[in-house]
């Protein structure tokens, strides 16, 4: 037993090292601020409001689920959801350039700006079936967690804020996004700070997942179409002309070679081809043959290599496959980026950071730093600091038709939100507001 003692007290400490290590740090200054901040009448008022609207708010929420946002045809729903934000008392509500939906509540000095955020689209096409079922206490509807929830509580937090007549210092802007999933490409928040129509000094998203989520960290992304073109012809009668499909079958096998020695080793880095098409029957020469490539990783230099990797094998592929051809046009490529986003992170001993953590436990749920291709993304790129939370509650099967989503304590997820967004903006306990 002696002998075993020690070698026992050592596995011990490892593993307390290890839990230590994943649990990210609160300073007790930001858990005293929360805690402080929590106990304002306003505030107090607020989370009674919030547990008042939990009708209102399940009823708007399957209402703005079957309102259809597909890719880029978010337009319905946005009007809808400015009309509602509008409705809840915001200074100023507006549709920008791209469909974003942005509602301005002005704070006392107004020098800064705090932004809470959902995305309007889903990733569903137009004429999916978006009716709310129920079966017992669960919702089932493409789309209605991922992110229609989201939408839910940026309004919900407004409305409670409205109606406990906070006043924050700084100014607060309620973001409906446009075009965060997919093809999207971030377009609707990317334009928000390229556009720079209000300076976003402090970024808070509200995107899928459980109360307890605090994601600091972007993952990044890059996406081509893989374009090989050839002159087509008879499957019998133009034999021996080049063949498109043929080009893409090496193509892929060169590139996944070298990608899966490269995402071996080093930091995390995946890669995937994940559409397909051309051809136009199963007797004829394909005169085009593409496929959509996806690669991300948690480093910016890893994923600026495997993109070099990606157009190095798709370009040999070609030069290869050309050599034999002994008939008619050569095949030509084309590489079309359809997608990029940012990687970056913000660290955990931010402002924001530390305030999120501290609301979560507040709330007595363990805080989970995490990393995801959200809208945070593009502000973390750009150095501002930026979270994405979960919308709480119960739910799963996202991105698919049977999405489900239940509200089991989902009004903790939207004063979850509203604490974070006054800590942040901070609370200016000499002014209030008149409600409308």
């Amino acid at each position: 037993m002696k002998r075993l003692l020690p070698f026992s007290l050592l596995i011990l400490m490892v593993f307390s090292f290890h839990l230590s290590a994943q649990k990210p740090a609160i300073d007790k200054a930001y858990t005293k601020e929360i805690k402080k901040l929590s106990t304002e009448k306003q505030i107090q008022k607020a989370f009674e409001t919030i547990e008042a609207l939990e009708e209102r708010s399940q009823s708007d929420l399957i209402m703005l689920t079957e309102i259809e946002a597909p890719p880029f045809k978010e337009t319905k729903r946005a009007e809808k959801f400015k009309e509602m934000l509008k409705e809840a008392g915001a200074d100023r509500v507006w549709i920008d350039a791209v469909g974003n939906v942005l509602a301005l509540k002005r704070g006392t000095k107004g020098d800064r700006t705090v932004a809470l955020d959902a995305h309007l689209d889903t990733v569903f096409p137009e004429g999916t079936d978006v009716k709310v079922k129920f079966k017992g206490d669960t919702m089932y509807a493409p789309g209605i967690g991922d992110d229609t929830r989201g939408l839910i509580v940026v309004l919900t937090t407004l409305r409670a804020m409205m109606e406990a007549e906070i006043q924050t210092e700084a100014d607060l802007l309620f973001v409906g996004t446009v075009g965060e999933e997919g093809l999207g490409d971030l377009r609707g928040v990317r334009h928000i700070f390229e556009a720079g129509e209000v300076k976003i000094d402090s970024w808070i998203g509200i995107d899928g997942g459980a109360i307890g989520r605090v994601n600091n960290k972007g993952l990044g992304s890059k996406r081509y179409k893989a374009i090989f073109k050839g002159p087509g012809g008879h499957s019998w009668g133009a034999f021996g002309l080049a063949n498109p499909h043929h080009a893409i079958g090496k193509a892929i096998s060169y590139f996944t070679e070298e990608a899966t020695k490269f995402t071996n080793a080093g930091s995390r880095t995946s890669f995937n081809v994940g559409r397909m098409g051309g051809g136009t029957s199963v007797n004829s020469i394909p005169f085009e043959s593409w496929m959509e490539v996806d690669m991300r990783s948690v480093s910016p230099e890893r994923l600026d290599e495997i993109d070099a990797i990606f157009k190095g094998t798709m370009n040999r592929a070609l030069a290869d496959y050309n050599k034999g051809v002994k008939k008619g046009d050569l095949l030509t490529l084309e590489l079309v980026p359809i997608g990029f986003r940012p990687s970056g992170e913000v660290a955990a001993t931010a402002a924001l950071v530390q305030r999120a953590m501290a609301a979560t436990e507040f709330f007595d749920e363990e805080p989970r730093l995490t990393r995801g291709s959200t809208n945070s993304n593009i502000p973390i790129s750009l150095g501002i600091p930026a979270v994405t939370l979960g919308r709480g509650g119960a739910g799963g099967n996202a991105h698919s038709l049977d999405e489900w989503w239940m509200n089991v304590n989902g009004a903790e997820a939207i004063k979850l939100a509203l604490l974070i967004t006054v800590a942040e903006a901070g609370l200016d306990t000499s002014r209030t507001i008149k409600k409308r």
